[in-house]
């Protein structure tokens, strides 16, 4: 999907899997990640802690500016798919979409086998992580921060989704990276109850705490459920201010999109 690059837009490049078994997801799915930055200065709002392209509601940033940044966000997208936001809660429930409501939905995971319908997750340092079925007429979103991971997201997910866990394709998004995000000795227990393996997502500080994988955990969850099939974008939202935001960097900021939808 890179021939409709952006600066502003990653598109989503599906495992090397997919295109040596020449799937084509090109014509079954669009998906692409939201930056920091405005897609070709279409939103220009350059001048608060939010700029210039935040997506969320809750942040703190004027309203009238977000709806603004949404709408050109819709129109990346074909001229009948509408998106689907979530309440995102760092837990586990997930929601099956069969039509975009603007009722609150509270939930860290969507499914859906609807055309033109967009499910959006929004970040900014969690993992987005988007899975598609093999067939192209299934797709899912996830939050993938370490609580939803550490009460099994991916699992709930797969348990809505009706194709076989080695029929479907994953890719997970840019977060704050294993260099950054320094975190206690509770989350490094709450994996490690899952499995030793987990411990390959930890490193040890001299300070006692933990700096954490969470490309490397979800990747280790998504194998173990039989999902062989992951691609990448593993950039550091804490460490690319310019282009990504991130909480832990600064607590009062904006929120990128994940987006996935049929074609």
């Amino acid at each position: 999907m890179n021939s409709r690059a952006n600066p502003a837009i990653e598109f989503v490049q599906w495992p090397i899997n997919a295109q040596l078994e020449n799937i084509g997801f090109d014509d079954k799915v669009l998906a692409l990640q939201t930056t920091r930055v405005s897609p070709n200065n279409i939103s220009g709002d350059d001048n608060t802690v939010y700029k210039n392209f935040n997506l969320g509601l809750h942040v703190g940033d004027c309203a009238k500016q977000v709806e603004h940044n949404r709408q050109c966000l819709q129109k990346l997208l074909p001229s009948k798919t509408r998106i689907q936001w979530l309440e995102q809660v760092h837990g586990n429930a997930v929601a099956e979409i069969l039509k975009v409501t603007k009722q609150v939905i509270i939930a860290d995971a969507m499914v859906t086998r609807e055309k033109n319908i967009a499910l959006a997750i929004m970040t900014a340092d969690c993992l987005p992580i988007l899975l598609i079925s093999k067939q192209g007429d299934e797709i899912a979103a996830i939050h993938g921060g370490w609580r939803p991971l550490a009460v099994n997201i991916i699992t709930h997910t797969l348990n809505k989704m009706h194709t076989a866990a080695d029929e479907i394709y994953a890719w997970l998004g840019p977060c704050i990276g294993k260099k950054a995000f320094e975190v206690g000795s509770e989350v490094q227990k709450a994996f490690i109850e899952q499995g030793r393996i987990f411990s390959q997502a930890f490193r040890k500080q001299e300070n006692g705490k933990y700096f954490a994988n969470l490309h490397k955990i979800a990747t280790l969850q998504l194998n173990d459920l039989g999902i062989k099939h992951i691609s990448t974008l593993p950039e550091c939202t804490y460490s690319q201010p310019e282009k990504y935001y991130s909480y832990r960097k600064n607590a009062i900021t904006g929120r990128m999109a994940t987006v996935i939808t049929l074609l």
